[in-house]
C-alpha cells in the first residue's frame, strides 16, 4: 500500500508541475497581450531650394558635388550659352547705331548745310527784288496807257512768285538753322534708351549662366553632367537647408493621444544608437478617406482616419540627417 502511494506521488509531482508552469506562462501571455504596446514610425524631412537657369546652355563647369556645404553667394555652376553671346553682340551693334541717330538729332543740321540753305534764300530774296522793282516799272506803264493790261498781270504773276519762293527759302534756312524738330529728337532719344534696354535684357540673361546659391546648405542632388544641355528653368541640383529641420508621422486617430499642437514628445533614433529627440508638435493634418488605415465599419464602430503629424526638435541633434526614422513608443 505504501509502495502503491509513492508511486502515485511520483506520477503527480510531474503533472502538478507542468500545469504550474502552463499556468504561469498563460497568466503572463494574458498580462503582455492585455498591455501590448504601439510604436509610431516617423521620418526626418528638410527643406530644399532647387537650382536652375533662366537660359538654355550647356554644362561648362561644377563648382561644388554632393554633399559639399555651401555659403549664400557661393558659386556652384557655369552655363555656356553662344546663342546669349551672339545676341549681346546684335544688341550692342543695334544700341550704337541708335546713339548715333540720336547724337546726329541733339547737334542739328552740318554747317555746311546751313550756309547752303542760307545762299538760297540770299538768291530768292534777290530774285524778289528784281521782280519788284520790274512790277513797279510796269504798273507806271499800264497807268500811262503804254502796255496792255495783260503785261501787267503777268508781271504781278512773276512778282507773287518770286515772293513765295523767297518766304520758301527762308523756311528751309530756318529749319536748317534751327536742326531736327523737337519730335525728332524726342523719338531718337527713345530709340538709344529702348536699344539700351535691349542691352540690359541680354546681359540679364548672361549673368544667368553663371549660378550662386541663394542661401545656406548643403548640396543634396546633381541632376546634369559636366557637357549636357539643360533646358530654360531645368533642374541642375538640390539644396538642403539642414537648419531647418523636422519630423513627419502618419498617425491613426486612436494613437493621437500626447500628439496635440503645440505638445512636447519624446522619440528614439535609431541611426543614432536610439538617441533620445525632444520633439514640438506644431501641425496636424487629416490626410482624407483615402488614407483610412482600419476600416471598422463592418464591425459597427467607426474608421480610424490617418492623420499627418510635423514636430520640431526641440533642440540641434548632432548627425541627424534627412529620411532617418525616428520612433515614438505608446
Amino acid at each position: 500500500m505504501a509502495k502503491n502511494k509513492s508511486e502515485l506521488g511520483l506520477i503527480l509531482k510531474p503533472i502538478l508541475f507542468i500545469t504550474a508552469v502552463i499556468l504561469i506562462v498563460g497568466f503572463i501571455g494574458i498580462l503582455t497581450l492585455g498591455k501590448k504596446s504601439e510604436t509610431i514610425q516617423g521620418q526626418v524631412e528638410v527643406t530644399e531650394y532647387r537650382i536652375s537657369s533662366k537660359v538654355p546652355g550647356r554644362i561648362q563647369q561644377f563648382y561644388v558635388q554632393e554633399g559639399d556645404p555651401i555659403k549664400a553667394g557661393d558659386t556652384l555652376v557655369r552655363l555656356y550659352a553662344p546663342d546669349i553671346e551672339a545676341k549681346m553682340e546684335q544688341a550692342r551693334g543695334a544700341e550704337a547705331a541708335a546713339k548715333a541717330q540720336d547724337s546726329k538729332a541733339k547737334a542739328g543740321t552740318r554747317k555746311e548745310q546751313v550756309q547752303g540753305a542760307y545762299e538760297m534764300w540770299k538768291k530768292a530774296q534777290a530774285g524778289l527784288q528784281i521782280a519788284e522793282k520790274t512790277y513797279d516799272r510796269m504798273k507806271r506803264l499800264f497807268e500811262e496807257g503804254v502796255i496792255a493790261e495783260q503785261k501787267l498781270d503777268e508781271i504781278t504773276a512773276q512778282r507773287d512768285a518770286a515772293a513765295a519762293t523767297e518766304q520758301a527759302a527762308k523756311s528751309q534756312y530756318q529749319m536748317a538753322l534751327n536742326g531736327a524738330q523737337r519730335e525728332d529728337k524726342e523719338a531718337a532719344a527713345a530709340l538709344a534708351e529702348r536699344a539700351r534696354g535691349a542691352v540690359n535684357e541680354v546681359e540679364s540673361y548672361i549673368a544667368e549662366t553663371v549660378l550662386t546659391a541663394p542661401a545656406d546648405g548643403e548640396v543634396s542632388e546633381v541632376f546634369p553632367k559636366a557637357g549636357e544641355l539643360v533646358g530654360t528653368g531645368a533642374p541642375i541640383m538640390n539644396v538642403a537647408q539642414l537648419q531647418d529641420l523636422w519630423v513627419t508621422f502618419n498617425v491613426r486617430e486612436d494613437l493621437l493621444g500626447e500628439l496635440k499642437m503645440g505638445n512636447t514628445v519624446t522619440g528614439f533614433i535609431p541611426a543614432l544608437g536610439d538617441q533620445e529627440i525632444k520633439l514640438c508638435v506644431y501641425f496636424i493634418k487629416d490626410l482624407g478617406s483615402f488614407a483610412v488605415w482600419k476600416a471598422t465599419k463592418s464591425t459597427g464602430q467607426h474608421d480610424l482616419r490617418t492623420f499627418e503629424v510635423k514636430a520640431r526638435p526641440l533642440d540641434a541633434v548632432k548627425d541627424l540627417r534627412p529620411g532617418m526614422s525616428v520612433i515614438l513608443k505608446r
